[in-house]
């Protein structure tokens, strides 16, 4: 007899789509990255490598940290535990006693 297939786990879904975006914002900070460090040697005529690689880090960092904390809320927001959270022991009463 065939077996149905398996309901996909939400938890496992939400973390694969995580991944997915930032693959892809990890890009994007590469490429900020890259392009702060280009108009930083442009600016000035002689630039120390330390001021390369803070820049680097600085840019590429502060991109990939945004793009995870906006991708978590919207996850989060996707997911209904924030409106989970948001309930009071009134509202699961009142949730009990609808037919």
């Amino acid at each position: 007899m065939p077996q149905p297939d398996p309901i996909p786990s939400l938890r496992r879904s939400q973390w694969q789509r995580f991944r997915r975006i930032m693959r892809w914002m990890s890009v994007a900070s590469i490429l900020a990255a890259a392009t702060a460090v280009y108009f930083v040697t442009q600016g000035e005529s002689e630039t120390k490598i330390h001021m390369l690689i803070a820049t680097a880090l600085g840019a590429g960092f502060s991109v990939l940290l945004g793009a995870a904390l906006m991708t978590l809320t919207f996850l989060s927001s996707g997911s209904g535990h924030d409106e989970e959270a948001h309930r009071t022991p009134e509202d699961s009463l009142n949730d009990k006693d609808l037919p």
